[in-house]
């Protein structure tokens, strides 16, 4: 898989319709393609039900969907209704965020969040990354499950952050 650069995301969509291991009983469909995310739905679940973007203004959601690459997960019910959503900031050369990882109420506990993390994890691999950071204050096994462990040096680590 070629890497996507910042200037082929809105014209590339990679597609991944992925099998389901879980109750979910079909495929899933998880995509790049900017155009398909449904921003209002996104703008809801991470400003009123993810407790690291309360509040976050519309505006904010937009201007951050703009600027990272993005992954969408949509059901296989027929509807195409988006179920999941992460977001990776990254140079694509050696440093990735993801961020913004969210997953609906309706669609947890059926391994939907392994298998987006997955799909990230796998887009990103051919970039060579030397690094993907992530943080969660409680989906520490998701993301244990797809390979991410924790700082192997945190006291190296500091951050700027708005007060």
């Amino acid at each position: 898989m070629e890497p996507v650069t910042a200037c082929d995301r809105a014209r590339i969509e990679n597609h991944w319709t992925v099998d389901h291991r879980g109750p979910l009983s079909c495929a899933m469909d998880i995509s790049t393609d900017p155009a398909r995310l449904d921003i209002p739905r996104i703008h809801t679940w991470l400003s009123t039900d993810a407790y690291w973007a309360l509040g976050r203004p519309l505006e904010k959601v937009e201007q951050s969907i703009r600027n990272s690459l993005n992954f969408g997960v949509y059901s296989c019910d027929g509807e195409g209704e988006q179920i999941a959503y992460a977001r990776v900031v990254t140079d694509h050369a050696v440093f990735a965020l993801l961020c913004d990882v969210y997953v609906a109420r309706e669609a947890r506990g059926r391994g939907v969040g392994v298998r987006l993390v997955e799909t990230v994890r796998d887009h990103l691999a051919p970039l060579g990354l030397r690094r993907v950071l992530l943080a969660t204050a409680d989906a520490h096994g998701v993301y244990e499950k797809v390979g991410f462990t924790p700082l192997a040096r945190p006291e190296r680590w500091m951050a700027l952050e708005a007060s």
